[in-house]
């Protein structure tokens, strides 16, 4: 889902409340903001919530700073699960990706889930998948790679950053959708997901787009799972305009409150990320990252967050939800 469609939604849903360039009158925490990033340092997730951190700095959003820490386990539940306990106070705050925090919580019982357990502040990011081969793969174009498992089901290795997670999803329905087999690989996040397609140990991938950029000598990008072409990568061409069939399955990254966080704190919470999110410090981190900012208000974020997990069921249950 890219820029124009989010501005639509946000339009439509967008909660009375969001007031950018207002003072914040009821999100003053008084101590340094906890920011819960359910991953290990140095994946998609974490540059995001660190440029987040930063921007608010720069733009004064807070008279404290939001500090980052990383609480990985169990696919982003262990951080998650933190988050949900924290007092509803605005002094804890989790930033994730919420497709696969979505995705594991419908493919798993897990303790929390995002659409009942935390309220949701907003979206200010999206990492979109896409299919990536080493460069000196004998598959030089997605027809290629498609010809090749068609020909031999199943020989061919695929990678992903864990089961139920957006990626794994995102592909996995990819297959579904083209009537394909290959063997799935699970990685410990975006990073060395990339690391094991540059070392050739499997044949393909689905990861963040972004996970390519500062490597285009060793990936070579096939296609985005995505219905427009990416902000920055716009030379690479999407899965249906190359004529293949796919689900729309990213990864936003959302803001999250924990249960029970009074709504004039939401309503403050909301106008600050919305701030963020436009500010131009945040715009040039993200873009150093092969990213850009995508904002929705949080009615809209939710929204999102169920029409994937509806478009996504029956691919859940396939996996074994």
């Amino acid at each position: 889902m890219k820029r124009r469609t989010l501005i639509a939604l946000a339009a439509a849903l967008i909660c009375p409340f969001a007031l950018t360039g207002t003072a914040l009158a009821d999100w003053a925490p008084n101590r340094p903001v906890n920011v819960i990033l359910p991953y290990a340092a140095g994946g998609g997730t974490d540059a995001f919530a660190r440029a987040v951190a930063a921007a608010a700095e720069a733009e004064g959003v807070l008279s404290v700073p939001m500090v980052v820490t990383n609480k990985p386990g169990a696919g982003g539940i262990t951080g998650a699960t933190e988050a949900a306990g924290a007092r509803p106070d605005g002094q804890t705050i989790m930033i994730t990706s919420a497709g696969s925090f979505l995705l594991t919580s419908e493919l798993k019982d897990t303790p929390v889930h995002p659409l009942e357990d935390f309220e949701i502040v907003a979206q200010v990011g999206d990492l979109d998948p896409a299919i990536l081969v080493p460069m000196d793969s004998p598959h030089a174009t997605l027809s290629d790679l498609v010809a090749a498992l068609q020909a031999d089901p199943a020989a061919l290795r695929w990678a992903h950053n864990g089961v139920g997670g957006a990626h794994n999803v995102a592909g996995q329905a990819f297959l579904d959708a083209n009537d394909l087999q290959a063997t799935g690989v699970p990685f410990k996040g975006g990073g060395p997901t990339r690391a094991a397609v540059i070392g050739a140990q499997v044949d393909f991938a689905v990861v963040g787009i972004q996970q390519a950029a500062g490597f285009e000598n060793e990936l070579r990008v096939l296609g985005l799972l995505a219905p427009e072409r990416d902000g920055i990568a716009s030379d690479v061409p999407t899965v249906p305009e190359q004529g293949f069939d796919y689900v729309e399955v990213s990864s936003p990254i959302v803001v999250f409150a924990p249960k029970g966080t009074d709504p004039a704190i939401l309503a403050d919470m909301q106008a600050a990320f919305e701030r963020i999110a436009a500010s131009d410090a945040f715009a040039d981190a993200m873009r150093d990252r092969g990213n850009v900012p995508e904002y929705l208000p949080g009615d809209a974020a939710r929204a999102r967050l169920e029409a994937m997990r509806d478009a996504t069921a029956g691919v859940i249950a396939d996996l074994g939800g």
